[in-house]
């Protein structure tokens, strides 16, 4: 389940329009919402409110296995509609398999001008969280420097550890950090830049996105008419019988001043394009049920491959929607070096909860009436009434380390609760790692 920062900084993102998902550092992010979900550990309740639109709060403690917590705020410039628990998406609040849009270059926000002068402003995000009782503080900074860059600083300090014991601590690493990050998106390009203070680490990512952008003035599933058939503005020609997507392909380069040492990998992804049948172009049920909706041309998937030279680390991951609830997905490790391999396999089950569709009596015109009777046209509910809404989502991941983990994520009234658990079969004196429930309740107004 996302923290309630990390769901606010999203919703950051969505209202200034910026798009991240294509960027290097999650070109494996589809695969890795199934195989590497975080098992909450111990017990774990985490309370959030937004008095108004630019300023939230959130307080989280721990009762096992040991007694802790933590206070956190959370400011931006630009108003955001954060619902409330009971009533925001499930799958805004998870980690989850999804085949993401067309990428397309990122616009500002809308000049204002009084007097003859600019007046409007960067948007930015300020946020901070203190922990209790170890006094650790934990900071970020994001803010717009034009419609196409970012940047961002965090900040790590934590006061129980003093300068000296750094200093007796050789080849220790600092509990205190500073993170500056750098971000430059044009759509078809998609660069990032970082630097940490600890380690003087340097670091240089690229992605590259191959294709056709997208307009922004295209909304999803925008479609026009070519032949008998439709098809997205953006969607391309593939080859017959095969699926039809588009490929991204990136690399990063990193640098250690303080530890002398220097890390490459090369990445690649292949995505296939949104289905290109509008809603209201699929074919209904045989019977008339208005929940039945024809499958898509072709199954969602996502394919990423990674190569690691000087380690020598390889992983290729495969991960494909092949139901409306169901999404499964396999990776592949393996060392050029050593020869260790390892092969994951996870699913994703989303449930539903059932809707009792009440139907209202027909009216019958008064046809005795000296006014001629109204032909009322019958009106058709929403899409939210008609399909089922999503209750919570089963996540399963087992490798051939003997390493299995089960978790469920949903809503019970208008709390969000994680409960999973991890296990080693392969260790007979302490099968299992973990077990943890998290709770979170937070409101707006």
């Amino acid at each position: 389940m996302h923290p309630f920062a990390t769901y606010v900084i999203q919703r950051y993102f969505q209202a200034t329009g910026w798009n991240d998902d294509n960027f290097y550092t999650n070109i494996t992010r589809s695969s890795n919402a199934i195989l590497d979900f975080d098992v909450p550990t111990g017990l774990k309740f985490a309370i959030a409110k937004s008095p108004n639109s630019l300023f939230k709060t959130s307080y989280s403690m721990t009762a096992l296995p040991s007694l802790n917590g933590s206070v956190g705020y959370i400011f931006t410039s630009c108003d955001l509609d954060i619902k409330s628990s009971g009533n925001t998406r499930v799958k805004d609040m998870i980690d989850r398999f999804k085949v993401y849009e067309q990428p397309c270059r990122p616009e500002g926000k809308e000049q204002e001008w009084l007097a003859g002068e600019r007046v409007d402003t960067r948007d930015y995000l300020l946020y901070g969280r203190i922990y209790v009782p170890t006094g650790r503080l934990e900071a970020l900074y994001s803010t717009r420097l034009s419609p196409t860059w970012q940047t961002s600083i965090a900040a790590i300090s934590d006061p129980r550890f003093s300068l000296q014991t750094l200093e007796k601590a050789r080849g220790g690493s600092s509990p205190s950090n500073m993170l500056f990050r750098l971000q430059h998106s044009t759509g078809k390009w998609c660069s990032e830049y970082t630097w940490s203070a600890e380690d003087q680490m340097w670091g240089v990512q690229c992605m590259h996105n191959f294709g056709k952008l997208a307009s922004s003035n295209d909304t999803p599933g925008e479609t026009t008419k070519l032949g008998s058939r439709t098809k997205r503005v953006d969607e391309e020609d593939a080859m017959e019988g095969g699926l039809k997507g588009r490929i991204s392909a990136g690399a990063e380069f990193y640098f250690s001043a303080k530890e002398k040492s220097a890390g490459v990998s090369g990445g690649i992804r292949f995505t296939t394009l949104p289905d290109a049948t509008p809603p209201s172009a699929q074919v209904p049920s045989p019977d008339g049920d208005p929940s039945f909706c024809s499958l898509p041309s072709q199954p969602p998937t996502t394919i990423t491959a990674i190569f690691n030279p000087i380690v020598g680390h390889i992983s290729s991951a495969y991960a494909a929607r092949v139901s409306r609830d169901l999404s499964l997905c396999s990776r592949f490790d393996f060392n050029v070096y050593s020869y260790e391999s390892e092969w994951s396999l996870g699913a994703e089950w989303w449930t539903r909860r059932k809707q009792v569709k009440s139907l209202a009596p027909p009216i019958v015109p008064d046809l005795s009436s000296p006014s001629l009777p109204l032909l009322v046209a019958p009106i058709e509910p929403p899409p939210d009434t008609i399909l089922d809404p999503v209750q919570g989502v089963v996540k399963a991941r087992f490798s051939t380390t003997a390493d299995v983990s089960v978790m469920w994520e949903g809503r019970i009234r208008n709390m969000l609760v994680s409960l999973g658990i991890t296990s080693n079969l392969s260790s007979r004196a302490k099968p299992i790692r973990a077990v943890g429930l998290e709770l979170s309740y937070f409101s707006s107004g």
